[in-house]
């Protein structure tokens, strides 16, 4: 029997190192899961994208033919941005949707996201499919497979739920990831002028590390945007579901600065729509939604997660400090952000200021960035769970995700 790693499961996905968590028995294993898991949940038909890392190619092959062995039938999406993985299982009649894709992590790292239905699986779900592969009694059959060009669909699709009241200039920094392929030429289509930094699509990401939430790889978009006097700069992650902004003036705009821009523009139509953010966010966010007219609502930190609260709460969008987007408001429901960045555009060529002044009018209040303290995966629970006693016994806390504490 083959070991399997089982720190690769982790919380929202299926993540190691290719080599040594990810051999080509694992990925066979896996494939041989995904595919008995979703016939369990009732399904016969699945689709399966990857993204540009060198791994990826010969991840998918080995995948999709284990899958096939169970009696699942696949369709081959081909080298894809996430947000098309998810957008496949919305608009074609399929089960569920996996996407290969190490996302912003180092070029030694790939990883699965695992769809069935129209959601992603993560915690408990994540545990119940390692145990299913664990046991190894794997459902025997013989699938097809057929490739599918999603993305003429998709294209099409955007293009038509966006529209420019003036022309934009604008830079795209892809990061060398999937965003490139294709998001620049959608915004020239939709009359904007484009700069394109890295967006040539190569796996060992040779520029800069493709993660927009690290001002450190921000900083050739923004000089770009400075030098060249644009609108504003876009920057997205390995796999074009996370987006970083800088402004007109080459500022960052921080990710829930980003979520009240587009709250505002919501709430101008729809009083009384719930906003959904992550507890990273600063206090300034709650505020300014409910000064906007809207319903604040403070989720838990995690893609999976925020996507099943917006669709519990029938909420119009949401947002993580991270920079994953999602709407439900004229979208899908789902993190894109190549459509997060033409809707952004389109609010700022409908504006009579500039991005600069949208963010000079959301309230600011300061804070450190992200600080991550190295620790195990084991030890983090135990060192969350030991901050919570410790500040709720002298503060006021919500502890909706780890603690959060209340000083004013």
């Amino acid at each position: 029997m083959v070991n399997i790693n089982p720190a690769i499961f982790r919380e929202y996905d299926i993540r190691g190192i290719v080599g040594e968590d990810f051999t080509p028995e694992v990925i066979e294993l896996l494939g041989k899961g995904y595919g008995t898991y979703l016939k369990e949940k009732g399904g016969k038909v699945a689709s399966v994208g990857k993204d540009v890392r060198l791994s990826s190619e010969e991840f998918s092959k080995i995948f999709i033919r284990a899958i096939n062995s169970t009696g699942v039938d696949v369709i081959d999406l081909g080298v894809v941005p996430t947000p098309l993985s998810y957008y496949s299982v919305n608009v074609l009649e399929i089960d569920g949707g996996v996407m290969i894709t190490g996302s912003h992590n180092p070029p030694e790292y790939n990883g699965f996201k695992i769809g069935i239905g129209k959601t992603t699986i993560y915690g408990k779900e994540i545990q119940d499919f390692r145990r299913l592969i664990e046991k190894g009694e794997f459902a025997r059959g013989k699938g097809d497979c057929k490739t599918y060009d999603i993305v003429s669909q998709y294209i099409e699709d955007v293009k038509g739920r966006v529209s420019l009241k003036r022309r934009l200039n604008v830079a795209v920094d892809a990061g060398n990831g999937c965003g490139g392929m294709f998001a620049p030429d959608i915004m020239k289509d939709i009359g904007a002028s484009v700069e394109c930094l890295y967006c040539e699509p190569d796996g060992r990401f040779p520029n800069h590390h493709p993660d927009p939430t690290v001002d450190e790889y921000l900083m050739d978009l923004i000089r770009v945007v400075k030098e060249k006097n644009l609108d504003l700069g876009i920057a997205y992650d390995g796999d074009a579901d996370r987006i970083g902004v800088i402004d007109n003036t080459g500022r960052i705009v921080r990710g829930d600065q980003l979520v009240a821009i587009y709250a505002a523009e919501i709430l101008e139509r729809k009083k009384g729509e719930k906003i959904i953010f992550d507890v990273k966010c600063s206090q300034a966010l709650p505020e300014f939604i409910e000064e906007k007219g809207g319903i604040p609502v403070m989720w838990k930190t995690g893609h999976s997660l925020i996507k099943n609260k917006m669709k519990e709460l029938n909420a119009g969008m949401a947002g993580e400090m991270s920079g994953h987007i999602f709407f439900s408001d004229g979208y899908y429901g789902y993190d894109d952000a190549i459509y997060s960045s033409l809707r952004l555009m389109e609010i700022v060529s409908r504006s009579d200021v500039p991005l600069s002044k949208l963010v000079d009018s959301i309230p600011y209040y300061y804070s450190t960035p992200e600080l991550r303290a190295a620790t195990t995966e084991e030890e983090k629970w135990i060192i969350v769970e030991e901050a919570k006693k410790y500040f709720k016994s002298k503060y006021k806390t919500i502890d909706v995700d780890g603690v959060r504490v209340l000083f004013g």
